[in-house]
């Protein structure tokens, strides 16, 4: 079964929709391709939800920071709450009909499946081939990465999914990783009242960062009662007794639950990139400032490698979308990228960090 449209968008992201969204409402045929949600992670398990999380354990910390400060107070946390407003008010119960319609309604057409590549301007859909007459926009995003630590693949781990869905709290957690999804993550739950232990390979936690925000977010972690453990790297994982273990140097962990947040990556085998040139074994799609991929062929978002945020990806389509409907443009660039993590304090920075700026002026030769 063959079909037709202007556009072809293969994922329906946040950089994906206002891609499909933005073509369709200017009354381009677009066909988009969608195997989960329509919206991504953003909006059902990354930066929605999680505020909500964020929101709520920064009420808590503030309300006993109030002792000796402004008066007495006590709260008594109440994880219930926090989950029927991401299951009612932020997810719809992981439902994406309201998204789905918006996109139906400004005549965009989706199908529901995994797309992949046939040839560089069809896309195939569950038996169906959609002819692109002026390009495809590759946008499927990225998944938690799961580290091929032995004995991990037996035991019962989360990821930020199950650890956003999660209508009961552990009495202990373990987060393997120490980075942005990592940090939030702790620090809610341990405001919560789960007892939580970071494991984080690099020296530090949110290595990425200058050392000095990291030391400030691990004081943090202390006074929130977290236990930091780094320097090492997970070798085994076991499951007994319904209590998770996992061996970090020299050092047994055990708790209740274990949540794997070591960071995002992009699978490319199933999505037929090779017609057009890209390996399929590759970590991201290459493209150039233009986000081409290949004449004809775009990719924005976590597939191109320039940063797993939802603002780059928003970026990026909105550069596909002038080049598609004909209009004037400035080229990618990211030398000035922002970033934040939302831990208490929070973590901003913009571009390189101090000592990524030092090893690049050290390679400059002075003439």
């Amino acid at each position: 079964m063959s079909e037709r449209a202007d556009v072809v968008v293969i994922g329906m992201g946040p950089g994906g929709e206002n891609v499909a969204e933005t073509l369709a409402a200017e009354g381009l045929s677009v066909a988009a391709v969608e195997a989960n949600l329509v919206g991504g992670e953003c909006p059902y398990w990354g930066c929605v939800p999680s505020k909500m999380m964020i929101r709520a354990s920064t009420m808590i910390a503030e309300t006993r920071r109030a002792n000796g400060i402004a008066g007495k107070a006590d709260i008594a946390p109440d994880w219930s709450l926090v989950a029927k407003r991401i299951r009612n008010e932020a997810t719809d119960h992981w439902n994406d009909k309201v998204a789905a319609e918006r996109f139906e309604k400004k005549g965009g057409r989706l199908y529901r499946g995994h797309g992949k590549l046939v040839e560089p301007h069809v896309v195939e859909v569950d038996g169906i081939r959609i002819h692109a007459d002026k390009g495809v926009v590759i946008a499927t995003g990225g998944k938690a990465f799961v580290p091929p630590i032995p004995g991990l693949d037996e035991v019962d781990y989360w990821t930020n999914h199950e650890a956003i869905e999660v209508d009961k709290l552990p009495e202990s957690l373990i987060v393997l990783g120490g980075g942005a999804i990592g940090a939030e993550l702790a620090q809610v739950f341990a405001r919560f009242g789960v007892k939580v232990t970071v494991l984080e390979s690099g020296t530090r936690v949110l290595g990425r960062e200058e050392p000095e925000a990291s030391a400030i977010v691990a004081r943090a972690f202390q006074e929130d009662g977290i236990t930091i453990k780094s320097g090492n790297k997970a070798t085994h994982v076991e499951q007994k007794d319904g209590r998770i273990t996992v061996m970090f140097g020299d050092q047994e962990v055990t708790a209740d639950r274990l949540l794997v947040a070591v960071g995002r990556s992009v699978d490319l085998r199933n999505l037929g990139v090779d017609v057009i040139n890209q390996d399929p074994r590759a970590r991201q799609i290459d493209v150039d400032e233009h986000l081409k991929a290949a004449p004809g062929v775009w990719a924005v978002g976590d597939v191109t490698g320039k940063g797993a945020f939802t603002h780059v990806s928003m970026y990026q389509s909105n550069i596909v979308i002038a080049q598609l409907l004909g209009r004037d443009y400035l080229p990618a660039e990211y030398h000035a990228l922002p970033r934040v993590t939302f831990t208490d304090p929070e973590v901003g920075s913009v571009g390189m960090s101090e000592q990524q700026a030092r090893e690049q002026l050290s390679n400059v030769k002075l003439v």
